[in-house]
């Protein structure tokens, strides 16, 4: 993991302006002054300083929304996935008193990775510092859509236990933004969640199967998927649905070769419930969702999830390994 350095002070030269007089036409041309040297590698789109600026901001929009429990005042710094987990999470906060609060969203960081591009729309990530709850750190997914745009979160993952990053570029560097469809990879960037999701969906049945490390975001899956078929028992059916978003947020290159892709997958969790059957909304959260204490037709909750992908180079032996990811619960509906 590449470690952020200190900021150093710019030095700027001054220019003196010379009046010049011309005593003949068969004088001496005037010696011109060299134009400055092009950089061997592009510098980031973003500086450290200005990454700084937007974490501070974006703790301050955080802290009021949280205060207030109101979604309205994310706006000025949080979009996407993150700004529709956390409106579910205020609702959830709300209908539990505060038992269940807003997930824990460090902005201090402990580690940049900076996009090196002149195109928008631009995306950064940012490894926070760990919670002071003593859960996992956070990667931010920050995103600006346009040149005179903010950098709005866009999504965080959990990091999973004992997962090391990468190693990228320096932040005064820039990491590459690689396309979709690069064949540098071992597995296109617009391929991957594909892959993944039939992975989630089949688990050791997939194909895919054994390009993916094993990660505490699918045994969750896993595990939960299974649990909700164990509680409809002979009362309905439960299945689940994975699907990606057609092509992922970003792809940035790390020295290896490899790449981190960002993506975003939605789950569709469904009961479907025989004649006869009821489901009980007996959680606080679902209740304030769906409005209903009870389903005797269908129960159906979708997941947002952020999903945080690192993808060995093309001809690596390595497996391709969540990094991080966040599975939220964003809407519940009963019939």
């Amino acid at each position: 993991m590449i470690r952020r350095p200190r900021r150093r002070a710019a030095l700027v030269a001054g220019t003196v302006g010379l009046a010049l007089v011309v005593l003949s036409a068969c004088a001496s041309p005037l010696p011109q002054p060299d134009p400055a040297p092009v950089p061997a590698v592009a510098p980031p789109a973003t500086t450290i300083g200005q990454s700084d600026d937007v974490l501070t901001d974006l703790g301050a929009v955080l802290a009021a929304g949280d205060a207030a429990l109101d979604p309205a005042l994310l706006a000025p710094r949080v979009s996407g996935p993150a700004l529709a987990i956390r409106s579910a999470e205020y609702v959830r906060a709300k209908a539990t008193a505060n038992v269940k609060p807003p997930t824990v969203i460090p902005t201090k960081a402990q580690a940049l990775i900076l996009p090196q591009t002149d195109t928008w729309p631009r995306t950064q990530l940012v490894v926070t510092e760990q919670p002071d709850d003593l859960q996992a750190p956070r990667i931010l997914v920050l995103q600006q859509s346009a040149p005179r745009d903010q950098y709005h979160l866009w999504g965080w993952g959990r990091m999973g236990q004992g997962i090391k990053m990468p190693p990228t570029a320096a932040p005064a560097t820039g990491s590459p933004v690689l396309a979709p469809d690069t064949a540098s990879l071992k597995v296109a960037p617009a391929d991957v969640f594909a892959q993944y999701s039939d992975v989630l969906a089949n688990g050791t049945a997939s194909q895919y199967n054994a390009s993916f490390a094993p990660d505490a975001f699918r045994t969750g899956i896993e595990a939960a998927r299974a649990t909700t078929a164990a509680g409809v028992g002979s009362a309905g059916t439960a299945t689940e649905t994975y699907t990606p978003e057609p092509t992922p947020l970003t792809s940035l290159a790390t020295l290896d070769g490899g790449a981190i892709v960002v993506g975003q997958l939605t789950t569709v969790s469904t009961v479907q419930l025989t004649a006869g059957g009821t489901v009980r909304i007996d959680d606080p959260f679902y209740a304030a969702l769906t409005g209903k204490s009870s389903a005797s037709s269908s129960f159906i909750r979708t997941f947002t999830d952020v999903v945080i992908m690192y993808v060995p180079p093309a001809g690596s032996s390595a497996l391709m390994q969540v990094l991080a990811a966040e599975h939220a619960i964003t809407t519940v509906t009963a019939d």
